[in-house]
């Protein structure tokens, strides 16, 4: 065996090791939803003590939780994007490492059939042409014979520019192999970037609402719920649900039914289902289950799929939230949505001006 079909058979062995080895990791990430790094409590937080915390206090509260799940959900979309990547990138890798097995099997006969015809070659070559015509006790089985020899000396030839070209199609399975182990290698980083700031994040916002007391929690769910009224509100004063009459299509009601059937299921980041869902999470599969793939994340949906004004919307549209596209949330008809809002609640129907609206998109345009 020669070096270079040494090192070929190598590389191949080495991308099914990797494979294998890489495989544990990757799917253990998304598993693991309590945070247990410990993080330091930001400021300002209300302390307990016998002092009634005040509304204004509350509010800033509030918002602090605000900003800080909404930095949990950018990093939730980073690492589902990084997780999308990794399974992508594990896929190519694996269809590379079969093409090169098959290439070295290919070579490997190449080079036998090579074999043969040069050693067929040399038994009948061994004499000028012109002696074994004079030899031959039968001139025309001798020229058939040397037709037939050149049409070998041909075939030799394409046997051996095939082999050439397995040679190189070898080496740049290798090489791609090499380099999609390398961005692999990337993205299994990012997800461990992202994971330890989503616990960061969630950890941080769970000490906030760990220093209140139970009336305390009870008021700030009260502020929470009148934002949203108020956002919702504004939303419909526009006069925008007037406009909106939109008639789901068949694939839509089957992804609004699929969304509906999962109300109550609590929010995970980097969950899928079917037990529970982060908020493009729910989405993707919603619409899976309608028969359409759509990305994975927030900010891929709002960056693939059609954009469509929001009076043009129709059940089962996606309406992307906030100047970051973090949030998204299906459209279910009458100016309400069906989303899985964040850590510690679970997937609901709210109303569709509750939160910045940045886009409408539509999976099935």
């Amino acid at each position: 065996m020669g070096a270079g079909k040494r090192n070929l058979t190598m590389a191949a062995m080495a991308v099914v090791c990797a494979m294998a080895v890489l495989g544990g990791p990757a799917t253990a990430y998304a598993s693991q939803t309590k945070p247990t790094e410990p993080t330091p409590s930001p400021s300002p937080t209300p302390s307990p003590s016998n002092t009634p915390v005040s509304n204004e206090e509350l509010e800033a509260v509030r918002q602090q939780l605000e900003g800080l799940y909404h930095d949990a959900a950018v990093a939730t979309d980073e690492y589902n994007a990084a997780e999308e990547k990794a399974d992508k990138q594990s896929a190519e890798i694996v269809d590379l490492a079969h093409e090169i097995v098959k290439g070295q099997e290919k070579l490997d006969e190449l080079q036998d059939l090579i074999g043969a015809a040069a050693r067929a070659q040399y038994r009948g070559g061994g004499l000028p042409p012109e002696v074994q015509l004079w030899l031959s006790e039968n001139p025309q089985e001798f020229l058939e014979g040397t037709d037939r020899l050149r049409q070998g000396q041909l075939a030799t030839k394409g046997l051996l520019a095939e082999m050439n070209q397995t040679q190189d199609d070898l080496e740049q399975y290798s090489s791609d192999a090499s380099d999609r182990w390398e961005k692999l290698e990337a993205n299994r980083k990012a997800k461990e970037k992202a994971k330890k700031k989503i616990k960061k994040q969630i950890s941080a916002a769970e000490e906030v609402e760990a220093q209140l007391e139970d009336d305390e929690r009870e008021r700030l769910a009260q502020l929470e719920e009148d934002a949203a009224q108020e956002s919702q509100a504004a939303w419909l004063d526009s006069g925008i649900l007037d406009e909106i009459n939109g008639k789901a299509s068949e694939q839509g009601k089957k992804a609004v039914k699929f969304a509906t059937d999962q109300i109550g299921k609590p929010y995970e980041w980097g969950a899928e289902g079917p037990k529970t869902y982060d908020c493009s999470g729910l989405t993707s599969q919603a619409w899976a289950a309608a028969g359409l793939t759509i990305p994975r994340t927030s900010q891929e949906q709002w960056k693939q799929l059609k954009r469509i004004d929001v009076q043009d919307m129709r059940p089962g549209d996606l309406i992307i939230y906030n100047s970051d596209a973090s949030h998204v949330a299906m459209y279910i008809g009458a100016g309400s949505i069906i989303h899985a809002p964040r850590p510690g609640r679970t997937v609901t129907i709210a109303g569709a001006g509750t939160m910045q609206i940045l886009a409408v998109v539509r999976p099935d345009a």
